[in-house]
């Protein structure tokens, strides 16, 4: 199994599931972490990554994390300080058309939303309420653009779109589809050589539907133009992501093994889960499981059944730990041993 990792976590494209699967891991086989300093859960975002944002990192006896996994904005050089040499690299893309409904929601916020009273709104003249120039510009335009590191308003010429595309295939082993995020999984764990318990998960960080809005075909395609540069890099890489299923695993091995996912996901449910799924945040009984709240998303969380055995517990627990009290966890303990 491969154990030395970047994963570049782009911007609400299910990458706190995936997040939980790399902490699993690497509890699970002692791995280190690059964790920005003083804990948090971001590499100074949205500055591009400097090996200096990483706990524990120093230039003249540098040390080599396991995985690097927290929020960044890509830089490779940097990235390669902190990370061995035969470190794989991967990412995860979006529907950019759900990526921005998403984003308007749980980034209400930031500079360019928070005046729109609605994604129509913002979108029937997005100059009006976005200014490249303000600190979180970013979260309104072309999000995994500028998440891989490039200008997010630069210009949307086939040259620029191919160099960019290069660009990504040149740092990146694989780029996940969270679409298909079953096969997803399955790719990352033929390509880490990786067991199927570690690569099973229950969705983290999921809005619930209620605060979903459907959009749109106007909607749809004013989303596209306005992030043309996102609106390229995902349909390429979702080309690629079949093309590899294809020359790799194959579709019909890859129905079974998306078939036993889903299978022992259910399992796992039937075993850890009250009530089987996810439930909304003021359902949620110990508050040590409830995600962040964020915007005017409403994010569900789980409920773990009563009376499990310790084994059994502490296996359901990690896989429903949202994300930033999973990194705190794993963060206190890394750093534990250092201190006399």
């Amino acid at each position: 199994p491969k154990t030395d990792i970047v994963f570049l976590k782009v911007h609400k494209s299910a990458s706190s599931t995936v997040m939980n699967v790399l902490f699993r891991f690497g509890e699970t086989h002692n791995l280190t972490f690059a964790f920005p300093m003083g804990g948090g859960n971001q590499l100074s975002y949205p500055h591009h990554f400097l090996a200096r944002f990483v706990q524990g990192f120093s230039p003249r006896s540098p040390q080599r994390f396991n995985i690097l996994c927290h929020h960044m904005r890509f830089l490779q050089p940097e990235v390669q300080k902190v990370v061995s040499r035969s470190a794989v690299y991967f990412s995860i893309l979006r529907n950019p058309v759900q990526l921005m409904e998403s984003s308007f929601a749980y980034y209400k916020g930031t500079s360019a939303f928070s005046r729109a009273r609605s994604l129509e709104e913002f979108l029937s003249q997005p100059y009006h309420y976005y200014n490249p120039a303000d600190g979180d510009s970013h979260y309104a335009r072309n999000l995994m653009t500028f998440d891989f590191g490039f200008n997010p308003d630069g210009e949307v010429s086939a040259e620029r779109v191919q160099l960019m595309l290069k660009a990504i295939e040149a740092s990146f082993d694989l780029l996940l589809i969270s679409e298909y995020f079953d096969e997803s999984m399955l790719l990352l764990k033929e390509m880490l050589c990786w067991d199927l318990d570690s690569v099973v998960s229950f969705p983290l960080n999921i809005r619930d539907s209620s605060t979903k809005s459907p959009l749109s075909d106007t909607i749809v395609e004013k989303i596209k133009d306005w992030n043309r540069l996102d609106w390229e890099i995902y349909t390429h890489f979702n080309r690629t992501f079949w093309e590899r299923i294809d020359r790799d695993i194959g579709r019909e091995r890859m129905q079974r093994e998306v078939k036993a996912r889903r299978e022992r996901q259910a399992e796992l449910a039937r075993t850890c889960l009250q009530g089987m799924g996810s439930v909304a945040p003021k359902d949620i009984k110990d508050s040590s499981l409830r995600p962040l709240q964020h915007g005017n998303a409403k994010i569900l969380g789980y409920n773990l059944k009563q009376g499990l055995d310790k084994e059994t517990e502490r296996m359901c627990r990690r896989l429903v730990t949202p994300e930033l009290q999973y990194s705190s966890a794993l963060y206190k303990k890394q750093f534990a041993q250092k201190r006399p």
